[in-house]
C-alpha cells in the first residue's frame, strides 16, 4: 500500500503504507511532511512497523525531535499500531505516550478507525 489521502470524519489525513519507507530520522519526517502538504492533509498516520526502534527509545531524541518537526508545521501525527512492547520496557515513554494522547497534536492509536473516532471528538 502507498501513502494515500483519506478523509477520516471530514479530516484530510495522509494514511502511510506499513510497506513505505521506514522513519529512520528527521530527513524522512521531513519527507513524510512535504508529502502531506502536497496532499493537503491535516493529519499523517503513520503505522509503528514504519518506524525504527531508536523512535521508541527516548534518550535519542528521535520521537521529540520528529514530533516537534509536526508541531512547527501545523500537521498531526498518529501513530497506528501496537505500542506495547515498547512501552511495557520504558516508564517514560509510557509517560511519553499518556501525555501526548492527551494533546492534540501526537497521538498514539491503535488503527484508523480509533484515529476517525478521536478527530471526531477533537471539536474542529
Amino acid at each position: 500500500m502507498t501513502d494515500t489521502l483519506q478523509y477520516l470524519d471530514g479530516v484530510p489525513v495522509l494514511v502511510c503504507g506499513a510497506d513505505g519507507e521506514p522513519v529512520r530520522g528527521e530527513r524522512e519526517a521531513t519527507d513524510l511532511l512535504g508529502n502531506a502538504f502536497h496532499h493537503g492533509a491535516a493529519w499523517v498516520a503513520v503505522p509503528v512497523e514504519r518506524l525504527t526502534d531508536d523512535f521508541f527509545r527516548l534518550r535519542t531524541r528521535l520521537a521529540g525531535n520528529i514530533a516537534q518537526k509536526f508541531v512547527n508545521y501545523r500537521i498531526g501525527l498518529a501513530v497506528l499500531g501496537d505500542v506495547s512492547r515498547h512501552v511495557e520496557q520504558s516508564t517514560a515513554l509510557r509517560d511519553f505516550v499518556r501525555e501526548s494522547n492527551r494533546g492534540g497534536q501526537l497521538w498514539f492509536l491503535a488503527d484508523l478507525a480509533e484515529l476517525r473516532a478521536r478527530l471526531a471528538g477533537a471539536g474542529r
